[in-house]
């Protein structure tokens, strides 16, 4: 064959390669497949703890019982959460599981491709650089990617002019593990503040007492209280990957962590307001959702390395938004790829390089850190005109 021959046929198969993996219904089969074999995997060993622990609490709370401070699992989530984890619990530990992360991962690519004015081949390279770290954390079968597919779904919601579901979306997030709560600051960007504030508060008083539907009215407020103390308590039990453990500042901002939580959502909450002329602009509204999911877990007390999923989501969102990406956002772009996604996977990187790369130099934190304040200088500090080739969608 000649040199032309060659490099057409080599031409034709990278364009088929591309061609079959930004394709939605391809990509959505094969996540499918992956989530459902790596559960086959835990489930044949007897390894979805974390299951265990959603299961537990969630039979506890319906037999009147305090799931919290139990030694045989650490349940740390809201009453709230227990309700809406009853049918995937009472399945059992086998069938549950599947369903569970199944329905996961179902909900976390639909909501990647209901967002608005994002390219089809931007929703797919969305997926496919979260794919990863999304099958590892559903390997596990954690929470996060019920947190960061609530996150982007009551985003699209508010985008379409549907507030009282986004506002029942995001409770939902916030109720059952607070990170979610904080969208609600978004509210300020569309029509209609005060009525939206009215959802929240009533919302928000149907899912208070909610649990009452198992605990006596007595036992309401106390029940709030463990699940208040147990999150307190859920510090520095192991390796976490947040701001607060990088190892220079670790002894000093350890005493005043939650001065600093306040601090620092108060300091973006200035910078969000200033910028409320902003507030009409597509683009500012996607990069302050994503600074705003990437806070929840550098500024989280218990952040593990699959917990990036939540940010890189939002991060992702905010990235191509971009109307001008340089050499550095693109090299970010790949740095975080390869520190958040690829590098904690075993099976790409062998698990001394990891602890080397992730646990010694801490690289995975220091990169999001500077992706992070990248993505607050150039959306509150320095916004950028709002791309022309991202097209609305209807």
């Amino acid at each position: 064959f000649s040199h032309e021959t060659q490099t057409n046929a080599m031409s034709r198969f990278t364009e088929n390669i591309s061609r079959f993996f930004l394709n939605r219904r391809n990509i959505f089969i094969l996540g499918f497949v992956l989530t459902f074999v790596l559960t086959l995997l835990e489930v044949s060993h007897g390894k979805q703890y974390n299951f265990f622990t959603f299961q537990n609490g969630t039979f506890d709370f319906w037999k009147g019982e305090d799931p919290y401070g139990v030694e045989k699992y650490d349940f740390l989530y809201g009453p709230l959460f227990a309700i809406l984890f009853a049918p995937f619990a009472y399945l059992g530990m086998t069938v549950g599981p599947f369903v569970w992360n199944l329905f996961n991962f179902s909900m976390f690519f639909c909501a990647i491709f209901t967002l608005p004015r994002l390219t089809e081949n931007q929703k797919c390279q969305t997926y496919l650089y979260t794919a990863m770290i999304l099958a590892t954390t559903q390997m596990s079968m954690q929470f996060n990617p019920v947190v960061a597919y609530l996150f982007l779904f009551a985003f699209t919601l508010l985008e379409r002019g549907k507030p009282f579901w986004a506002i029942t979306l995001i409770l939902i997030s916030g109720f059952c593990k607070i990170y979610g709560i904080f969208e609600l600051a978004l509210l300020l960007c569309y029509p209609k503040f005060w009525r939206n504030i009215l959802f929240t508060v009533a919302l928000a008083a149907v899912f208070v007492f909610l649990p009452l539907v198992s605990i006596e009215p007595s036992g309401l407020m106390p029940f709030y209280a463990r699940w208040a103390e147990v999150l307190a308590l859920h510090v520095d039990q192991f390796q976490f990957y947040a701001l607060f453990n990088l190892y220079p500042i670790h002894d000093l901002l350890t005493p005043v962590m939650t001065y600093v939580q306040m601090g620092s959502i108060a300091l973006l909450a200035v910078l969000f307001v200033v910028n409320r002329k902003q507030f009409d602009r597509f683009d500012f509204r996607a990069g302050s959702l994503g600074i705003l999911m990437g806070w929840v877990i550098l500024f989280s007390l218990s952040t593990e390395k699959h917990t990036y999923v939540i940010a890189l989501a939002g991060y992702l969102l905010w990235y191509w938004v971009q109307a001008r990406k340089t050499r550095l956002d693109r090299t970010l772009f790949w740095a975080n790829f390869v520190l958040l996604v690829a590098v904690p996977v075993d099976l790409v990187c062998p698990t001394p390089v990891m602890r080397f790369l992730c646990d010694t130099l801490q690289l995975n934190i220091y990169c999001f850190t500077f992706t992070w304040l990248r993505m607050i200088y150039l959306t509150f500090l320095k916004p950028m005109a709002c791309p022309k080739t991202i097209e609305a969608e209807v």
